[in-house]
C-alpha cells in the first residue's frame, strides 16, 4: 500500500514487476508511486523516480532537489543520468499524469493545467527550496511556469531543448508541422507509435535496444498513448490557442527570473533548433550555455549532459556542507598576465593614413585573376573606406554588440568591413572556408549572428543552408538577385551612403568600444572535434596582435604574405601590408611555389606566413619556378608557419629556396595566437630532444607544466621544472575570454586557476625551452609507460623511406598498445587517405627498432597509407583519434574503411 499525502485515502499499488518493468541505468529502489489530488479535484496516481531514500542511506545531506520535467513523447527515464556520486542533490523525476508509467485519467490537459498539477504535486512531496527546475521539450516550458509560480523555493532552472515561446508570424518547425497536421496527428501519435519511434530515431548513434524498449515500455497500446496525442494538439501555434494566454505569460514571466539557469543544447534538433535558444538567450541574457555539437533532440542520451549538470551544480551552489548562493565571479586567464600596451584595434591604420611618408603606400594588395597588375590600396584609402563602412553600418541598425558574420574573400573587402565592425563595436564573426562546408555551417549557425555579409556565392550558401542574420552582400547586386537572396542592401552602397554624410558634415558618431567588450569569435580548426568559438574582448585582440608583432617584427617597410588566409587579418592592425597568394582558401596545404613566389614579388621582401602542410607542398613544387619565380623567393625576408610545430629537417629544406630568410616557428592556437617560438639557429642549438622544439615564451606569456599519473590523466601539480612532461598550460594577456556557448569547455580549460590549459603535452629544457610532443588527449599509456605521440612519430620519420608517421593505440589505457602508420617518398599520394595496408617487413622491422631505440616504445603493427588524415584548415595535423579507430577495428580482426 502506499500512503498518499494530502488526500486521506489509501490507493493499492499494482506489484513493481508489472508497473516498473526492469530499466538500463535504473536501480529499481528509486521508483516511487502516489496519489495527488489534480486540478479537476480527483486524486490521481503519480509515477516518479526519487533519490531520496537512496541518498540517505549512504548518508548524504543532499545540497537541494532537482525537479525534473519530461516532455513529449518521454517520461521520466530520461533524466535517470542525474543519480550519480557527484550529484548531491536529491532527484525528484515525474511522469507527467496521461504519460510514462503515472495513471491514464482520460481527462484532457491544457499547458496552464499541467501546470497546476505539477504545483499540487510538489505540495503533496512537501518539497522546499533550494529547488532546481529540470525541463527538456514540453517539460521546459511546464517547469518554467512551475518556477514562476513557486519563486519562493526557486534556487535556479536547467533548460534542454525545448521553447518558451513561438511568435504567430513564426511558422512551426517542419517537424511539428508535419504532426499536426490534421488526419495526420492521431494516427501518428496514438493510433501507431510512429512519432515515438521518429522521435527515438533521431538519436545518432542509434539509442541502444534496450534504451529503446524502455522508452516504448509504458506507451504499448493505443489507449495508453492518447497523452502524446494530447500534447501535440496542445502546441499553442495560434492567437486563439486556449493554452496560448499560458504560454504568453510564461514566456515574459521568466525575464523576471533572476536566479542561476543554464542551457544545454543539443543543435541537431529538428524541433527545437537554435532559434529557440538564441529566444531563450535574449530573454535569460544571464544563463550559463553549453551546445553539444553533435546532439540532437534527445540530447541526455547523445551528450554528457548529466556531467555538465554536476559540474555547473559544484560551480553554482557548492556542497550542503560549503553551500555557495551564487557562482564565483568571472576571471578570464589574461586578468592574471602581465598587460599589454592597450590601443583602439585599427588605430595603426589611422596612424599611417595620417602619416605623409605612408600614407599613400599599399595597405593591401590583390593580386589580378587573369595576369593583369595588381590592385594597391593605400593606408589613407583603406582609413577612409573603414570609417565610410562604419558609418553606413551604423545608418542601416548595426548596433555595438551585434553579432557580424563575415564570409568574404581575404582582400581589401573583407579588411574595410572586418576593422569597420571593430570600430562601431560590432563583433565580428570568422568563421573562414578552411573549415568546409560543414564545419562552417556549424559555426555560422551557432555563433548565432545578426548580420551575415559575404559574397555571391556565400549568400546562395547562406539561403540554401539556412543560415541566420539580416543578410548584406559585398558588391551591389542586381534587383533579381538582391530579392532572391534576401539581401537587404550592400557594403557598396553603405559606404557610399557612409562618404556622403561624413562630406555633408556628419562625423562617424561612435564611441571607440569598451576594452572588455567582446570584439571577435575566431574559430579554432576542428582537429580535435567541432570548431570551437573563441571570443576574444578588445583588450585581448589587441594584446593578441602586439603578441605577434612583436615576435615576428612586421611594420610598415616588412609586409605579410599571408599563405593562411585568416591571418591577412592581422596585417593592418600591425601596420604591416598584406597579400594573399593565389589559392584555394579552403586548402591552403596546397599552396604552390609559383603562387608564393608572385605573391612575395608584389611586396618586394615581405615576411611569409603558411599553414604548416603548405611547406612541404612549395617544395614539392619548386620544380615549377621560372628564373624570376626564384629570384622573388630568395627576397623573402622571413618565412613562419603556424598550426602544428615544423620539424627542423623541412625548415631545412625551404632554405634552398628561401636562403636569406629567417626561418621562425611559432607556437600558438586560436585561443592565444603567438605563445612561443624559434628560429632554424635556435632549433639546431636545442639539437635532439623528445618531441619538437618551440622555443622561448614571446614577450608577457608565461608556460607551465600541469603533471600526468600513469593513466596519462592530468594532476592538479603544475610545475615548471625542467624536464617535466604533461599538459602545456598558458598565461598571457592575449589568451581568449571564453568559448562561444561553451560552458562546460571554458571551465575545463580553466580547470587550473590563472592558466589555459592548451590540451598539448610537452615540457620545458634547462634553458626555458618548450617541447611540444603532441595532444594531451592522445598520449600513449603503454604497458612500458606514457610515450607521446611525437615521440614515436619523430623515430619513426628517421627511417629514410618514411615521409611521415602518425601513432596510434589499441586497447585500454594503462595496457595500450602502440601501432604506426606511414607515409612514404614513394607511396605518398596526395588527398582523400586510403585504406592502410601491411608495410613490407623490412619496414615494418626498420620502423620498430628505430622506435624502440629512440624512444623506448613497442610497436606491435606497421601499416603504410597513401596519405594520413588531417584536419580540414592546416591540411597538417594529423588524426590521430582516426588512426586509432582504424587500428582497433584492424586489429580486432573486423573490416576497416578507409582512413
Amino acid at each position: 500500500m502506499v500512503s498518499t499525502p494530502g488526500t486521506g485515502r489509501r490507493r493499492a499499488a499494482a506489484p513493481e514487476s508489472t508497473q516498473h518493468p526492469e530499466q538500463p541505468g535504473v536501480d529499481p529502489r528509486l521508483h516511487r508511486t502516489l496519489e495527488v489530488r489534480d486540478h479537476t479535484g480527483e486524486p490521481r496516481r503519480w509515477h516518479l523516480l526519487d533519490s531520496g531514500p537512496l541518498l540517505a542511506e549512504r548518508g548524504i545531506r543532499p545540497r537541494g532537489t532537482l525537479l525534473a520535467v519530461h516532455g513529449n513523447p518521454t517520461y521520466s527515464f530520461l533524466f535517470r543520468s542525474l543519480v550519480r556520486d557527484d550529484i548531491p542533490w536529491r532527484l525528484i523525476a515525474v511522469d507527467q499524469l496521461e504519460m510514462g508509467y503515472s495513471e491514464r485519467t482520460g481527462v484532457t490537459r491544457r499547458y496552464q493545467d499541467r501546470i497546476t498539477d505539477l504545483s499540487l504535486l510538489t505540495d503533496a512531496l512537501s518539497l522546499r527550496g533550494p529547488v532546481v527546475t529540470v525541463g527538456h521539450d514540453w517539460g521546459g516550458l511546464i517547469s518554467a511556469g512551475w518556477a514562476l509560480d513557486n519563486r519562493h523555493d526557486l534556487a535556479g532552472m536547467i533548460l534542454t531543448n525545448t521553447g518558451v515561446h513561438q511568435k504567430l508570424e513564426e511558422t512551426l518547425p517542419k517537424a511539428l508541422q508535419l504532426a499536426t497536421a490534421p488526419g495526420f496527428r492521431t494516427a501518428s501519435t496514438s493510433l501507431t507509435d510512429a512519432f515515438l519511434r521518429t522521435t527515438l530515431a533521431l538519436s545518432k548513434p542509434a539509442l541502444p535496444r534496450e534504451v529503446q524498449d524502455a522508452y516504448l515500455a509504458p506507451y504499448r497500446g493505443r489507449a495508453r498513448r492518447r497523452g502524446i496525442d494530447q500534447f501535440v494538439a496542445d502546441i499553442p501555434a495560434a492567437a486563439d490557442h486556449p493554452s496560448r494566454a499560458t504560454l504568453e505569460r510564461v514566456a515574459e514571466g521568466i525575464k523576471d527570473l533572476h536566479v542561476p539557469t543554464l542551457f544545454a543544447w543539443g543543435p541537431r534538433d529538428i524541433t527545437f533548433s537554435d532559434r529557440f535558444l538564441r529566444d531563450l538567450i535574449q530573454r535569460v541574457p544571464h544563463a550559463d550555455v553549453h551546445r553539444f555539437e553533435t546532439a540532437s533532440h534527445l540530447v541526455w542520451e547523445d551528450a554528457d549532459v548529466a556531467g555538465l549538470v554536476a559540474d555547473w551544480l559544484a560551480t553554482t551552489f557548492g556542497t550542503a556542507e560549503q553551500p555557495r548562493t551564487e557562482a564565483p565571479a568571472w576571471r578570464p586567464v589574461s586578468s592574471y598576465a602581465e598587460p599589454a600596451p592597450q590601443h583602439p584595434i585599427g588605430a595603426r591604420i589611422a596612424e599611417l593614413a595620417e602619416d605623409p611618408q605612408h600614407a599613400r603606400r599599399a595597405a593591401v594588395v590583390e593580386l589580378a585573376a587573369e595576369d593583369g597588375e595588381p590592385r594597391e590600396i593605400s593606408w589613407s584609402l583603406l582609413n577612409r573606406r573603414v570609417d565610410d563602412i562604419a558609418a553606413g553600418l551604423l545608418a542601416h541598425g548595426v548596433r555595438p554588440g551585434d553579432r557580424v558574420s563575415l564570409l568574404i574573400t581575404p582582400g581589401a573587402d573583407l579588411t574595410g568591413v572586418l576593422y569597420a565592425c571593430f570600430r562601431i563595436g560590432a563583433v565580428a564573426v570568422v568563421a573562414d572556408a578552411g573549415l568546409g562546408i560543414p564545419g562552417l555551417t556549424r559555426a555560422v549557425i551557432g555563433s548565432h549572428p545578426d548580420w551575415f555579409i559575404g559574397i555571391k556565392r556565400a549568400l546562395v550558401g547562406a539561403r540554401a543552408l539556412g543560415w541566420p542574420g539580416r543578410r548584406l552582400s559585398v558588391e551591389q547586386l542586381p534587383t533579381v538577385d538582391r530579392v532572391a537572396l534576401g539581401v537587404e542592401t550592400s557594403i557598396a552602397e553603405l559606404a557610399r551612403s557612409g562618404s556622403m554624410m561624413r562630406e555633408l558634415g556628419a562625423p562617424l558618431d561612435a564611441a571607440f568600444p569598451a576594452p572588455d567588450a567582446d570584439a571577435a569569435i575566431l574559430f579554432t580548426s576542428g582537429s580535435t572535434g567541432p570548431a570551437k568559438g573563441a571570443v576574444l574582448t578588445h583588450r585581448q585582440l589587441g594584446a593578441m596582435f602586439a603578441a605577434v608583432g612583436d615576435t615576428l617584427q612586421l611594420d610598415p617597410e616588412r609586409g605579410l604574405v599571408a599563405g593562411f588566409a585568416t591571418f591577412a587579418l592581422l596585417g593592418p592592425a600591425l601596420g604591416a601590408p598584406t597579400v594573399v597568394p593565389a589559392m584555394d582558401i579552403m586548402r591552403p596545404g596546397d599552396l604552390t611555389a609559383p603562387a608564393l613566389a608572385e605573391a612575395i614579388a608584389a611586396l618586394g621582401r615581405p615576411a611569409v606566413f603558411t599553414a604548416p602542410a603548405a611547406l612541404r607542398n612549395i617544395i614539392d613544387t619548386a620544380d615549377q619556378l621560372d628564373a624570376t619565380g626564384r629570384a622573388a623567393l630568395a627576397q623573402a625576408a622571413s618565412f613562419f608557419s603556424a598550426g602544428a610545430p615544423i620539424p627542423a629537417h623541412l625548415l631545412r629544406e625551404l632554405r634552398s629556396l628561401m636562403p636569406a630568410a629567417r626561418a621562425l616557428t611559432p607556437y600558438g592556437m586560436t585561443e592565444c595566437l603567438a605563445v612561443a617560438a624559434i628560429d632554424l639557429e635556435g632549433i639546431d642549438a636545442a639539437g635532439e630532444g623528445s618531441g619538437v622544439c618551440v622555443g622561448r615564451p614571446v614577450p608577457r606569456v608565461e608556460i607551465a607544466i600541469a603533471a600526468m599519473d600513469e593513466q596519462g590523466r592530468t594532476t592538479g601539480e603544475i610545475t615548471q621544472e625542467t624536464g617535466e612532461s604533461g599538459e602545456i598550460l598558458v598565461r598571457a594577456p592575449h589568451v581568449r575570454d571564453r568559448y562561444l556557448m561553451l560552458w562546460r569547455t571554458t571551465r575545463t580549460s580553466m580547470r587550473f586557476e590563472g592558466w589555459h590549459a592548451t590540451g598539448d603535452v610537452g615540457h620545458l629544457d634547462a634553458e626555458g625551452r618548450l617541447w611540444v610532443e603532441g595532444r594531451a588527449d592522445h598520449v600513449l599509456a603503454t604497458a612500458e609507460g606514457l610515450f607521446t605521440p611525437v615521440q614515436v612519430e619523430d623515430a619513426a620519420e628517421s627511417v629514410p623511406t618514411v615521409r611521415r608517421a602518425g601513432a596510434a593505440v589499441v586497447g585500454p589505457r594503462g595496457t595500450q598498445q602502440v601501432v604506426v602508420i606511414l607515409e612514404t617518398q614513394e607511396g605518398y599520394r596526395p588527398g582523400k587517405p586510403g585504406r592502410p595496408r601491411p608495410a613490407e617487413p623490412s619496414l615494418q622491422e626498420a620502423v620498430r627498432r628505430a622506435v624502440r631505440d629512440r624512444s623506448g616504445a613497442e610497436v606491435v603493427a606497421v601499416f603504410t597509407t597513401s596519405a594520413l588524415p588531417t584536419d580540414i584548415r592546416h591540411n597538417s595535423k594529423i588524426d590521430r583519434a582516426a588512426l586509432s579507430r582504424w587500428s582497433e577495428q584492424t586489429l580486432r580482426g573486423e573490416r576497416a574503411d578507409a582512413l
